[in-house]
């Protein structure tokens, strides 16, 4: 019998939003602090006492196994989308499974009280929010008695920002269609439930979706000002070798520009024993 799943990691997607950086490596598994995202969302989600990960991978699935140690990989040939991803742990699941999206930073997430509120309730999937932070995420609005509401009703209770982590029931799971779904699709038959789509709200903590290449550069800066961003303005990552002088470049794993090089704009990596500089725009 395959072991039970207790927190599962989103981490398949096409990348386009990062543009070049997807020709060298998938999202989850550019560092921050010396350590691939998608480890930090593991790290936080076993400090909440989940002891058999997953995670989903397309875009360059091998890369993103070399990162993915203590985590069990699902190759997904077909991307089978933000709810369908989550295919993978039915039937695999006694509680609850707590989910994280892998594109995100963040250190400390409070899980446990997701995990609370969701049992509590007997929610079939609950979503951890917080105040909306303005700009132009999509606002999440809850009924009176806390229910998230389909995407584009507003109700009483919001607007709040959808952070990412959420716990879905294996009733919820059982809710998947085959093949690909996303989650705004099921948020209507989950409505129907009495307590389906519970919201869980939390005060905000330290939180960053590192999604474009541009998001890269500043997260270096302000996290890891001592390690990938040493480089004022630009990203290196812990296999880099820094030369040149460069301006808004990112330098990926194997990256050795050339000495007297200067250079705006730009992407460095190795590839078979090779340089590779594609541009940034």
């Amino acid at each position: 019998m395959p072991e039970v799943l207790d927190g599962f990691l989103l981490a398949a997607g096409l990348g386009t939003r990062m543009g070049a950086l997807s020709a060298c490596l998938p999202k989850p598994a550019w560092t921050l602090r010396e350590k691939p995202l998608l480890q930090w969302g593991a790290d936080a989600l076993r400090r909440a006492g989940a002891a058999h990960l997953g995670c989903n991978a397309h875009l360059l699935p091998d890369r993103l196994r070399a990162v993915a140690e203590g985590l069990e990989v699902f190759y997904e040939p077909t991307l089978l989308g933000s709810a369908g991803g989550l295919l993978h742990a039915r039937g695999r699941v006694e509680a609850e499974l707590l989910t994280w999206n892998a594109d995100i930073w963040a250190d400390e997430v409070p899980f446990d009280l997701l995990r609370s509120r969701h049992r509590e309730a007997g929610a079939s999937l609950s979503w951890l929010l917080v105040p909306h932070p303005g700009g132009n995420w999509n606002p999440v609005w809850m009924d009176h008695e806390g229910r998230v509401l389909p995407k584009g009703v507003a109700g009483p209770w919001g607007p709040y920002h959808f952070t990412g982590a959420a716990a879905w029931s294996p009733g919820a799971l059982a809710l998947l269609p085959e093949g690909p779904s996303e989650v705004n699709d099921l948020r209507p038959r989950l409505a129907s439930l009495p307590m389906g789509h519970l919201g869980v709200v939390t005060e905000p903590f330290p939180w960053r979706e590192v999604g474009t290449p541009h998001a890269l550069i500043e997260a270096a800066a302000d996290l890891a000002p001592a390690a990938e961003g040493r480089l004022p303005g630009c990203y290196l990552h812990p296999a880099a070798r820094l030369a040149g002088r460069l301006t808004r470049c990112i330098l990926g794993p194997g990256a050795a520009p050339p000495p007297a090089i200067t250079d705006v704009d730009a992407l460095w990596f190795e590839e078979g024993g090779n340089q590779v500089r594609l541009g940034l725009p």
